[in-house]
């Protein structure tokens, strides 16, 4: 029996479903992304629309409460902020926000001697490493800094052919390889690039040496040109000669699951697994 709409949308909260999977929802988010292309935000647009009349009314009371007139609003000084009294202080969820803490965390106990990184975000999970350790950092998009301690290689993230076999002890490659050969980045598009990625990866690393990684998983698919979602069986597939030492997610609402088992999200909308592997000596 067919229930009417708004008895389906208190049915699939009653069975804790996400709030994506009500009707409509995919939808609109898919709408809002679209126009996220063109440089518009709607939802942006629109809290801004309501925070005009603060912003008028607080422009009336700063000047009118400037009897020293030390430092006088003028016009065309104006740089309105009219939706920033509707965010949080703050982003603490989500796939980025946990796994560089997940990472940074691990690394920070290991202490190895050396780290390589293959394409994770700099400004934010190296950023946590350079605070108690140098980092070494591959990408194929060029990088113009002078950080003390990071150094950097422009080179195909997905090769790695200037690193010998069996030679990294520690490497970390964090929400980059899901984007491999999608030409988003400037790099060729190749179907194969990211499990040629995932092979260089497994190469390099020492026999006893660590490897964090992580991607988006769930219902496998490729959003072109954004991103792919895996499998957590197609990654472990991929890293059969490695052994998976834990992993954790975050899943579709932005929040870890530590410790969990990855056939959880088999089935997730956009998930991000963390898997720490090993490669055992022979």
């Amino acid at each position: 029996m067919l229930l009417p709409r708004r008895e389906t949308r208190r049915v699939i909260l009653m069975r804790g479903a996400n709030v994506s999977d009500l009707p409509g929802i995919h939808l609109l988010k898919r709408t809002l992304t679209l126009f996220g292309l063109f440089g518009f935000d709607p939802l942006r647009f629109v809290r801004a629309l309501r925070g005009l009349p603060r912003f008028l009314r607080d422009l009336r009371s700063y000047r009118s409460a400037d009897v020293h007139r030390r430092l006088p609003v003028r016009l065309v000084d104006l740089e309105p902020r009219l939706s920033d009294r509707f965010e949080n202080a703050g982003v603490a969820s989500g796939h980025y926000f946990h796994q560089d803490l997940w990472a940074a965390r691990k690394i920070f106990l290991a202490r190895p001697a050396h780290h390589l990184d293959v394409g994770s975000r700099v400004d934010g999970f190296i950023a946590h490493l350079l605070t108690f350790m140098p980092v070494e950092v591959i990408d194929i998009r060029p990088l113009k800094s002078s950080v003390v301690g990071l150094s950097f290689t422009q080179d195909d993230a997905g090769a790695l052919a200037r690193i010998p076999d069996g030679s990294v002890t520690s490497i970390s490659s964090l929400h980059a390889v899901e984007h491999f050969g999608l030409g988003r980045y400037g790099d060729p598009v190749d179907p194969q690039a990211p499990f040629q990625a995932m092979r260089a990866l497994e190469r390099v690393l020492a026999p006893g040496g660590t490897l964090y990684f992580s991607v988006p998983i769930g219902i496998e698919r490729v959003c072109f040109t954004a991103h792919r979602i895996f499998s957590p069986r197609t990654i472990l597939g991929e890293f059969s000669a490695l052994r998976l030492v834990s992993f954790s997610a975050v899943g579709d609402a932005g929040e870890l699951d530590p410790d969990c088992p990855p056939d959880r999200y088999a089935q997730a909308r956009y998930a991000c697994g963390l898997f720490e592997f090993t490669k055992v000596a022979s």
